[in-house]
């Protein structure tokens, strides 16, 4: 028989193989809840210390002058996150949460006007207009953040 023929010897391959099958150790469930940590993190220095959207714009100041979404802490400190098994979710349950992610207007159900304070003072408003300040969400030195962690947990398992 007439033909031709190539032999290859790979030399190392045990060694790529060691470190591959390293990755049988990856556990799905820490790396989301690491992954959840750090955006909870990175969500809570938004409202504490950024002060603005993912996208970078700056919140619009608010009518008392105080530190914008943090008058009292609570939406601080409620933002919590919650790990599935193919999924993490960052976000608050306050009732007053999403008017402040999104926006929108204020109207008394079971009165003609709302009451409020504002700088110490009583108000009374037909309705309110707040306005979107986002807190959650990615900003791309978010993304950035996220995936150098998880390029280091994945290094540090091939490394072993």
């Amino acid at each position: 028989m007439t033909g031709v023929m190539i032999d290859v010897d790979v030399i190392g391959i045990d060694v790529v193989a060691r470190k591959l099958n390293r990755l049988n150790a990856f556990n799905r469930t820490l790396v989301l809840d690491a992954a959840g940590a750090l955006i909870e993190s990175q969500t809570r220095r938004r409202i504490s210390d950024e002060k603005t959207s993912p996208d970078g714009e700056a919140w619009k100041a608010n009518a008392e002058g105080n530190p914008i979404l943090v008058k009292t802490g609570h939406l601080l400190a409620s933002i919590h996150q919650r790990t599935g098994p193919d999924e993490v979710r960052v976000g608050s349950g306050l009732v007053y949460s999403a008017i402040h992610q999104y926006g929108g207007t204020i109207k008394p159900k079971n009165a003609s006007a709302l009451h409020f304070n504002v700088g110490g003072r009583h108000v009374m408003a037909k309705q309110v207009t707040i306005p979107a300040r986002p807190y959650l969400g990615f900003s791309a030195e978010n993304k950035a953040e996220i995936d150098r962690e998880l390029t280091t947990y994945i290094g540090s398992l091939l490394r072993g």
